[in-house]
């Protein structure tokens, strides 16, 4: 959002914030259970909770590739975008709410 020179918006912006008091949290830090070892792939934690994987094409090891020798940035925002959605989707399952249905999501290009 920097780069782009946009605002961050006010629940993202934790610079200088005691952890308590950020309003957000990582899928991450809920799925690993306050073990520091390790970590749960989106991917994993999509597939166990049973949501369609965002993984169908490229996966982030892949992107480098994709964007330096394919040329294929929309590629690249397509794959981001499925993550996002995917994101979404397991914080409502976390959360015990229901899934977004498909032709609920709208991506915005």
């Amino acid at each position: 959002m920097i780069i782009n020179q946009l605002p961050i918006p006010t629940i993202l912006n934790i610079s200088g914030k005691k952890p308590w008091e950020v309003n957000h949290f990582d899928t991450l830090e809920l799925w690993k259970f306050g073990d520091f070892k390790s970590y749960t792939s989106l991917n994993l934690l999509a597939h166990t909770l049973g949501i369609q994987t965002p993984k169908d094409d490229i996966d982030g090891s892949m992107v480098w590739e994709v964007y330096w020798k394919e040329k294929n940035l929309e590629r690249i925002v397509t794959y981001c975008q499925k993550d996002v959605v995917t994101v979404a989707q397991i914080l409502l399952r976390l959360a015990g709410e229901p899934l977004i249905k498909s032709e609920n999501i709208e991506i915005k290009t």
